[in-house]
């Protein structure tokens, strides 16, 4: 039993305030990794891992269980959806936004295929919006993330990585 009378909408709502945690500022709905919501005598959250090896899955998992749980739910699963397989596509234009203005570089979209390809694109400064970037090394704070810096106005920053 779920314990209250409760719907998706309500739940997805509840998720909204669940943080990533490597990026506070977005949420598991901004990122799209939520994919479904089922309340059926229980409550099953659908997520997909960002990639396989994420160590941020599990405690997003546990962090789902503890909202839901602490508001009131009793029978909650988490099932973890592999297929499709997470894209930074996903996102919210919303949650770029939050990116942009946290300081990381929001992934462009679709530009994912483009990087499998040897395509060279242009990744703008967060701060103050140049196309003038260097890439300084592939991997930023967290594999997800590659380290870039402006040749503007010299400022490092994070970029996103399409995936």
């Amino acid at each position: 039993m779920v314990g209250i009378d409760v719907s998706a909408e309500t739940i997805y709502a509840w998720l909204a305030a669940v943080p990533d945690p490597e990026i506070p500022v977005l949420s598991i709905t901004d990122l799209g990794i939520v994919r479904e919501v089922i309340v059926n005598g229980g409550v099953t959250v659908a997520l997909a891992p960002t990639y396989s090896g994420c160590p941020a899955t599990e405690v997003i998992e546990q962090s789902v269980l503890d909202k839901l749980h602490s508001k009131g739910l009793k029978d909650v699963a988490i099932e973890r959806r592999l297929s499709p397989p997470w894209t930074t596509d996903w996102i919210t234009d919303g949650a770029r936004e939050k990116l942009r203005e946290y300081g990381i570089a929001p992934p462009a979209r679709a530009s994912g295929k483009r990087a499998l390809l040897g395509g060279n694109r242009a990744i703008a400064c967060p701060r103050c919006g140049s196309l003038e970037s260097t890439l300084v090394s592939q991997f930023g704070s967290t594999a997800c993330k590659a380290a870039y810096r402006c040749e503007d106005c010299l400022e490092p920053f994070e970029y996103f990585k399409c995936i």
